[in-house]
């Protein structure tokens, strides 16, 4: 069987890294309290560029040493889309899967969405932190006046506010998800579009699904079997 795992924030929680949409992830500017899904947005890094970088660098950038967990490894040599940018499945040894939201250890120029540009590695050894922000503008060549096209950094990351490309190999994804014969969801609330994607081919083409959880977002689909459980329960059944 043609399976597809598409894996969330959970499996990378018992590797020590906070799902996204815990209290860690707000942030405050001046007297406002921001959400993750308004820090984490192309406006942001475009008008606030030095508090963006600060929040990314602090909310995920510091846990770029952690290592994978069994689930993870479990995966390794499984059909995978991932929506998260730990890197923890290719330190786990999967040498194929996609990272459709991007990756912590990668940049890329700030450049219109859809132009082809180069993918690098992040220059996360060159930050101060103990001068965190001037630190990261400068690295990331931002000048007074915000980032400029096609000169400055950008992370590797897919923001609230835009679109999957190629970039992010969507096409890609895709393709993996009309050839599949079932489709397991892993550690996933199903609040993002490419679970959505997923889900629309699964229903299309009337294949299997099944959803990994401690607390499954149930869908509206006759064709799914639920598993209230860890991941990592799920991997030993």
């Amino acid at each position: 069987m043609n399976t597809l795992y598409i894996t969330g924030a959970g499996v990378s929680a018992q590797s020590g890294i906070p799902t996204f949409r815990g209290e860690d992830g707000f942030w405050t500017i001046g007297s406002r309290n921001y959400t993750p899904q308004q820090m984490a947005t192309r406006a942001m890094y475009e008008h606030n560029p030095g508090e963006f970088l600060s929040w990314y660098y602090k909310r995920f950038v510091t846990y770029r040493d952690h290592g994978p967990n069994d689930v993870h490894t479990w995966l390794a040599n499984k059909q995978l889309i991932t929506q998260n940018i730990d890197g923890l499945d290719g330190k786990a040894g999967n040498k194929d899967y996609i990272s459709v939201h991007g990756r912590i250890d990668k940049v890329t120029l700030f450049h219109h969405q859809g132009d082809e540009v180069a993918i690098e590695s992040a220059p996360w050894h060159e930050v101060d932190e103990n001068n965190l922000k001037a630190s990261l503008l400068d690295i990331f060549k931002i000048a007074q006046g915000g980032p400029e096209l096609n000169k400055s950094l950008k992370p590797y990351v897919l923001l609230f506010d835009e679109y999957y490309t190629d970039l992010y190999n969507i096409s890609r994804a895709q393709e993996m998800m009309i050839a599949a014969d079932k489709m397991v969801f892993i550690g996933t609330s199903f609040s993002v579009n490419i679970t959505q994607m997923a889900l629309e081919i699964a229903r299309h083409n009337h294949i299997q699904v099944e959803v990994v959880d401690p607390e499954p977002t149930h869908i509206l689909y006759d064709k799914v079997t639920y598993y209230a459980m860890p991941a990592v329960e799920y991997i030993k059944r």
